[in-house]
């Protein structure tokens, strides 16, 4: 399984990003799929998981202004991010997990916000 996210870029605050993650390879054996970032000097953090049936859930940080979702016949995930802060500034990251608990990484894509 591979994931390939794509999307970021440099946005002002309050801005909208929409990020995308394409998986490819074994897609049947993929479970749950999320959203993490992780700002310099930071630890990796959860954004949004969303399962195989497009249940999502939020961080705190975000709830009301990012809204994931899952495309299973595109095989891609999306993150929706609107009225972006300079905070939201991170490389993010999709994260695949399989039916049998193999963790899957894409290579992150940078986004930016400028105030």
């Amino acid at each position: 399984v591979q994931l390939q996210a794509s999307g970021g870029g440099l946005v002002q605050a309050v801005g909208s990003l929409r990020l995308s993650c394409a998986v490819f390879g074994s897609i049947f054996s993929i479970n749950t799929m999320a959203w993490y970032r992780q700002a310099p000097g930071k630890q990796r953090e959860l954004v949004a998981p969303i399962t195989s049936g497009g249940n999502t859930n939020y961080a705190d940080s975000v709830k009301g202004r990012f809204a994931a979702s899952r495309d299973n016949a595109r095989n891609t995930v999306y993150l929706q991010m609107n009225s972006l802060k300079p905070e939201d500034a991170a490389v993010y990251y999709c994260n695949a997990e399989s039916y049998t608990g193999s963790l899957y990484w894409g290579q992150g894509t940078l986004v930016t916000v400028s105030s």
